[in-house]
């Protein structure tokens, strides 16, 4: 019994690998397709919030590919920098065009409490006896 066994299982696994292979007409596998982000970040316009929230990194055996998320995270940074750039400059711009309506004074100068401390006397309302 033992002999039949260990010859069955010696011709099942020599005629595994053609199998597996393409046979014995030479016709082999094709290739495998790498796992690729099929939607990236969008090239023309920039990035929102719709993208981000469609976005799906391919996997691999370990993780995510390290290329792939490099390359959005560095798309992304990038686009962050640029709008904190442009929001900085309008603020400045704003902060000017409210300088100069307020007569090249700070807008800040003329809320309450511009004029100076307060000079408070001692037993007023908020003294300790």
């Amino acid at each position: 019994m033992f002999w039949f066994l260990l010859v069955a299982l010696v011709s099942v696994v020599a005629a595994f690998p053609p199998v597996v292979v393409g046979g014995d007409d030479g016709v082999a596998l094709p290739e495998a397709q790498p796992d690729r982000l099929h939607d990236p970040l969008p090239a023309d316009r920039p990035v929102g919030r719709a993208d981000i929230e469609a976005l799906r990194l391919p996997m691999t055996v370990r993780g995510y590919r390290m290329t792939e998320v490099d390359d959005v995270l560095g798309r992304l940074g990038a686009e962050l920098a640029e709008r904190d750039a442009r929001i900085a400059e309008l603020e400045a711009a704003l902060a000017g065009a409210q300088a100069s309506a307020f007569g090249q004074r700070s807008p800040t100068a003329e809320g309450p409490g511009a004029d100076g401390p307060r000079n408070e006397q001692p037993g007023g309302p908020g003294a300790r006896s």
